[in-house]
């Protein structure tokens, strides 16, 4: 077994002191590896940014009730009625109170509104979401940047770090044109990067009187009291007359939204990938094969010195192996430096655009990684195989 083992890491160290002979083809082979795992990486990253923009939005801690049967706020409507019946509820409901005794409860809606971003003259959708001046205090993890919050009735706004940092004229201080009407900045606001980054807050009934949608209102935004608070409201809100309501945590609502968006990301993303890995397989297995081909006098040579068809089988594998591993890395590094940070865009819940970073995580690159790897266990294992089997005495006379 000793005299194996010294046999394979004598035919590793002769294959890889070649590698200097076939320099171009093996960097094709290392680069190929790299572009597949850059990519997969790519749209893994992708996904995974959407999703930590959504679940830093969502908390445990809020319920979000919504009225006609939905799980979105999209085409959700709460009746007035059923807003009437909650407030008035006097016993235990599963939410918290202010400290005057009333609801920790805020009213909602999200209107879609256009805007021209400066650096482009794109038009771009933006979420104005009408809140009661409950609304930011019932958000975990936001702050005012600057400037302060909206005054209720007036037509200010208050808008996420995200858009003020990507549209000019967000200023605390600018006019800005929603609809019909002009808003005044107030304020800007920060939540650590998720999803609320990239909405406009307003006034409730500032908006629906600016934008037609009287009376209307898609949901409410409420305060638990305590872990067991879901459970008792859920109850409670199911035995009111009319439409029915749902409620649920914020957590589950934003992690239910970014679980459908992130798997079509990854359905775009592994089809690609796993076709270009078929492609660099392809390519790993004829970087192998020219390299048993170039090695052939030295492969025979061992072979009749007593080397046996294991250490000349491993010997190739592990090379391609080691290349595999080479690109994967690069690919890795390059993901991280092309893509980390990053700050995309995609269609939110609500129809609107919703800006996130594209985070490379460990396990991001792992799995990339992972791809890469496959390729060069497979696309070596056949030139393996090929190198043990060569004729030694015709392979010797060959290069006489």
């Amino acid at each position: 077994m000793s005299s194996a083992l010294k046999q394979i890491f004598f035919m590793i160290r002769v294959n890889l002191g070649s590698l200097p002979r076939r320099l171009w083809i093996s960097l094709s082979m290392v680069l190929s590896v790299a572009l597949v795992v850059a990519v997969l990486a790519g749209f893994l990253a992708m996904a995974r940014g959407f999703e930590a923009a959504l679940q830093g939005a969502g908390s445990t801690g809020i319920a979000v009730i919504l009225g006609g049967g939905t799980n979105q706020e999209t085409g959700s409507d709460v009746p007035a009625e059923a807003i009437r019946s909650l407030t008035a509820a006097t016993g235990e409901i599963g939410v918290a109170r202010n400290a005057a005794g009333g609801l920790a409860l805020s009213r909602e809606i999200v209107v879609p509104v256009d805007v021209l971003r400066a650096s482009d003259g794109v038009e771009q959708t933006l979420s104005l979401r009408g809140m009661d001046t409950t609304g930011p205090g019932l958000r975990d993890r936001v702050s005012l940047s600057q400037g302060r919050l909206f005054s209720p009735g007036a037509r200010e706004i208050v808008v996420g770090g995200r858009i003020a940092d990507e549209f000019s004229g967000f200023a605390v201080g600018d006019k800005v044109r929603l609809g019909a009407v002009d808003w005044t900045v107030v304020g800007d606001f920060a939540s650590g990067g998720s999803a609320f980054e990239s909405e406009i807050w307003a006034d409730l009934e500032a908006v629906q009187s600016a934008l037609d949608r009287q009376g209307q209102v898609q949901s409410l935004r409420v305060r638990l009291d305590g872990a067991g608070g879901l459970p008792v409201l859920q109850e409670h809100i199911s035995a009111f007359p009319g439409p029915p309501l749902t409620a649920v945590s914020e957590a589950d609502l934003y992690a239910a939204q970014s679980e459908r968006t992130a798997s079509l990301i990854r359905l775009f993303g592994w089809p690609l990938a796993l076709l270009m890995a078929v492609g660099a397989t392809a390519g790993a297995l004829n970087t192998m094969m020219s390299s048993v081909s170039d090695r052939t006098v030295e492969i025979a040579t061992l072979r009749l010195l007593g080397f046996g068809r294991l250490p000349a089988f491993t010997a190739t594998w592990v090379e391609a192996v080691l290349l595999s591993i080479a690109g994967a890395a690069l690919g890795i590094l390059a993901s991280w430096l092309a893509f980390n940070g990053w700050q995309a865009s995609t269609m939110g819940a609500n129809n609107t655009k919703m800006a996130f970073q594209l985070d490379v995580t460990a396990d991001v690159a792992l799995t990339a990684g992972l791809l890469g790897l496959a390729i060069g266990i497979i696309g070596g294992a056949l030139p393996a195989l090929a190198a043990t089997r060569l004729p030694l005495t015709s392979a010797l006379r060959a290069r006489v």
